[in-house]
This record gives C-alpha cells, structure tokens and sequence, in this order.
C-alpha cells in the first residue's frame, strides 16, 4: 500500500466521505461539515457512506464486513480516496487501505492538508510544517511499509552508502532515519517558532494602554468581513473554510474618544486537531491577551449552537475560559429558521444581532463595545493644574464634563468617565481623583 500514501493532498480527487457514529451518540450534522472541508480542500465529492455502530472495531473502526461494502463503492465510484469524520489510528488506516485499495485519511489530515494550502505567510507555513510531522511522527511506524533494515556501511550496496565509521553491523532501520530526521525537522522548527513567538510577544506588549478585542470563531462565520466593515482592512474574504491563518490587527473607533485594537484570528472547528492548536500558539497569543474576546457566531447555520460549544472548547484549551466574551449573532439577515436565532438570543441576552455584510445591527455593536471598553460608568471630581491642558481635553474626549471651576491655578471638573478609563487618566497626573459617586 506504500504507493496510496505518497501523498495526503486530495486536490482534484475523487472522495467518498464516512461517518461512523456510535449508536449510543449523536449523529451531529452527518457529513455535512466534512463535505464542505472536502470541498475547500478541492475534492469531488462522489459518494457519501453513513454508519451506526454498536463499537469501535480496533481493526477497521468500522468493522470488516462495512469495509469490504465501502471497497465496493470505491470501486463503482472509482473513488481515489475515502475521508473519515473521525480520527483513525495508523493500524487502522492501514487495514482499511488493504481492504479498500485506495488511500485513506481521516479528519485530522484532511484539516492539516487544508490549512497546508492556505498557509501564506512564512510563520503560517511553518506553523503548518510542525502540525503536520506532529501527526506524522507516531505513525511512521505503520503507515509506510518501506520499513526495510538497511545495510552498515561495509557493503557495496546503494543501502550501505547511509552508513560511516560506527555504523558497521546490523544495519540500521529505515523507520529510524526516518524518525531522527522527522524528529531533527521538528526541532528546528520549533526553534525558529519560538523566536516569531518572542517577537509576537514583544509586539502585543508594545500595545499596553490600548484595549484590545479579538475576534473569534467557527471558521466562515464572518470574521474577516466584520474586520473589513469595522476598519476598511481590505482582507481577502471567501467562501470557504479556514480562508484566514494569519492575524491581522487594526485601529477601530466605535465612538467618538474611543480608540480600540481589534485582531482577526484563524478559525476554528469542532474536533481541531490538537496538533494545530499547539503550533499556531503565537498565531492565538492575540485571543490570550485581548481585554475582550468577540466571538462571532453564523446564526444562520443550523449547528449554530454546536458551533458556539466547540469554539468555547478551544478557547478554554488555550487559556481563554475566563476571559470576557461579546457574543456576535452574524449573518441575521438570511436566517431561515427564526427558531434558531430565537434560541441564541434566549442563552445569550447581551449578544448583538447584526450582519456583517450588510452593516444591520452595526450601532448596537459599536454602543455595546463602547460600553465594555469604558466599564461602569463613576462620578468623579478631579483637581487639576490649570496648565496641564490634557486632563480637561482627556474627560471632554472620553467622559462627560457636569461641571467646572477655576480656584487660583487650579482647576475642578466634575465629571463622568468610564472606570476602566481611570489608569490613563491618573498617567495624565491630575493634582487629586476623588470617586464621588460609585
């Protein structure tokens, strides 16, 4: 079978699609999302094959009797892969790629293939590279059957030619090259990671003082397009899973005096391979340091709830549990089934219903940010130097001046402001901040 693993693209190929869900679980949305990752893939879709078993079958997953019928599909289809909805171990694949006689891969690799062809940038390239050789690592050992022990050095042979001094004997298998230079690779790669995660760090430290919001959530649930309507960031926005890896971050003003950072960040999915997570932590170090998460939800989808559990997922395995989160009912103006936008609405009171792309609900957004950036709302009274023209010009900007007088050098404004706006008051050196009025 060594000749259906020499590559893991599915480009232009013809794909049956197989869930497997065990009968004691929730058949989730069948293969629906697996189609469209298929597709944003560049898969064509021939043959869809849904299975309820009682148990996992070690073997097959599917047992050997269901495997055999899904040999026969490929064949009537002339199928050149079959994509599981699950994740399947290396022994697995294997079997099933004895039996089916084409190539096999399971969820993980088919998300992994994506986002290989979505990387753009360097850092994202790489962050792909680590994924994929973390997958791979642990089923070199059965997935190649290229496994031969190779020759030491003292033959004549093309095989000896990889060994030296010290190698003389019996001979080295070719499943441990491979695995040192895997290995070897995925060093190095964590190391130049490590040095754009330092700079990343550095980066999101250099904005203390500003407040931060990153937008989250499922993948094609209208991140990127609410970016370009908030700040005209003219991002790529398509139809299509996983359309952005990279962070970008732009300057956003809901209202007047209020200046914010908002960031877009990679999509996720339900089940997102573990694997990604970990190598795209400086790509989600935006979500990690933001003062509010923006998590944007496609109302319109059928799974929308679902997809609102799995993002949560993700967030609290980052870190994110416990940060603030301002829920984004997207896409309202093609809901079909107001039952689900009701539902949301009914488990998420303070969410904002909008549309991104048609600008609907964009007020009640900016009002709501506003709100969340200033905090409560305090009474305070501030003395300051009537030379130090910055506080008075900070609370006309920022706050709401009730009342002022003129002692000497001194001024006094009565004021309100928002409380998470008093530490860049106080950096301004008023003579005195007295809260009259919490």
């Amino acid at each position: 079978m060594e000749k259906l693993r020499q590559t893991l693209r599915v480009r232009k190929e013809r794909a049956i699609l197989v869930a497997a869900v065990l009968r004691s679980r929730d058949g989730g949305d069948g293969l629906a999302e697996l189609t469209a990752l298929a597709e944003s893939a560049g898969a064509v879709v021939v043959d869809r094959f849904q299975q309820k078993i009682r148990t996992i079958n070690a073997g097959t997953y599917i047992g050997k009797g269901k495997a055999s019928q899904l040999a026969g599909r490929a064949r009537r289809f002339t199928a050149d892969v079959v994509i599981f909805d699950n994740d399947l171990s290396p022994g697995q694949i294997r079997e099933l790629e004895e039996i089916v006689e084409v190539k096999v891969l399971d969820r993980s690799e088919l998300i992994l293939d994506i986002f290989a062809t979505r990387a753009k940038t360097r850092q994202a390239k790489l962050q792909v590279e680590l994924a994929q050789l973390e997958y791979t690592y642990p089923r070199l050992t059965r997935m190649w059957s290229h496994l031969d022990t190779l020759a030491g050095a003292g033959g004549a042979t093309a095989a000896g030619a990889v060994g030296g001094i010290g190698t003389r004997g019996a001979g080295e298998q070719q499943l441990e090259i491979d695995r040192r230079l895997v290995s070897k690779r995925i060093t190095e790669l964590k190391r130049e990671l490590e040095n754009i995660d330092r700079r990343r760090i550095r980066e999101i430290n250099g904005r203390r003082g500003l407040f931060k919001i990153c937008l989250v959530g499922y993948t094609n649930a209208g991140k990127s397009t609410l970016l370009n309507t908030l700040t005209d960031a003219g991002v790529p926005v398509e139809d299509r899973l996983f359309a952005t890896l990279d962070t970008r971050t732009r300057k956003w003003t809901p209202s007047k005096g209020t200046e914010v950072l908002i960031s877009d960040t990679v999509g996720f999915v339900k089940h997102l391979p573990h694997q990604l997570v970990a190598s795209f932590k400086a790509t989600l170090e935006e979500a990690v340091n933001a003062d509010l998460l923006m998590h944007v939800v496609d109302v319109s989808n059928p799974d929308a709830l679902k997809q609102i559990e799995s993002v949560n997922n993700v967030l609290e395995e980052i870190g994110c549990g416990e940060k603030p989160i301002l829920e984004v009912l997207n896409k309202v103006d093609v809901v079909t089934n107001i039952g689900n936008l009701e539902t949301a609405q009914t488990l998420y009171p303070d969410a904002v219903c909008m549309s991104a792309k048609t600008g609907y609900g964009l007020d009640d957004l900016r009002e709501t940010v506003t709100a969340k950036y200033k905090g409560t709302e305090l009474l305070l009274r501030v003395a300051s130097s009537q030379s130090n023209g910055k506080v008075q010009s900070f609370l006309r900007a920022h706050g709401r001046i009730l009342n002022e007088q003129y002692v000497d050098s001194t001024v006094l404004i009565d004021a309100k402001l928002g409380r998470n706006q008093l530490p860049e008051l106080r950096r301004l050196r008023p003579q005195a901040i007295e809260i009259t009025d919490a």
